[in-house]
């Protein structure tokens, strides 16, 4: 089971993204995108505090023997950086676009990911990871390109 924990993760990343990208279509009617995307910010944080709080894993850091260094502090500020500025244009493009059309470009991020892991980080795949990855573009033009404004 453990070795398939990923994928039952995975899921429940893209149901929860799903519900990112329908709630705030809805939510974000009539306020400033910026705004919503700093309170979604904070009302995270704040969950997320307490699921560190109660799972005993923010001891460690006030302590100071969470084994995280500058290397790891670096990276965590730019996946941090990159984040925002990934939520707030989502946030925004929401209230220009459709949902389904926004949320499809925004999946983008799997070809770019696919890309740069074999680029930077030596990862590689078979000829059917790279037909998946142009399947996965493909999709990504055809549901923009379908969508149909009222």
């Amino acid at each position: 089971m453990r070795d398939h924990l990923w994928l039952l993760l995975g899921i429940v990343a893209a149901v929860g993204a799903a519900g990112v990208a329908i709630f705030g279509s809805v939510g974000l009617k009539g306020v400033d995108s910026t705004l919503a995307t700093t309170l979604r910010a904070v009302i995270m944080a704040a969950m997320l505090v307490g699921v560190v709080a109660v799972t005993g894993r923010l001891a460690p850091l006030w302590h100071n023997t969470s084994g995280i260094h500058t290397r790891e502090w670096v990276f965590i500020t730019l996946a941090a950086v990159s984040g925002a500025i990934s939520w707030l244009a989502y946030f925004a493009a929401l209230q220009l676009g459709m949902a389904g059309p926004v949320s499809a470009v925004d999946r983008l991020s799997v070809a770019l990911v696919f890309l740069l892991s074999v680029l930077l980080l030596g990862e590689s795949y078979r000829w059917w990871g790279w037909l998946g990855l142009t399947l996965i573009v493909t999709g990504i033009y055809l549901v923009v390109t379908a969508a149909v404004k009222k």
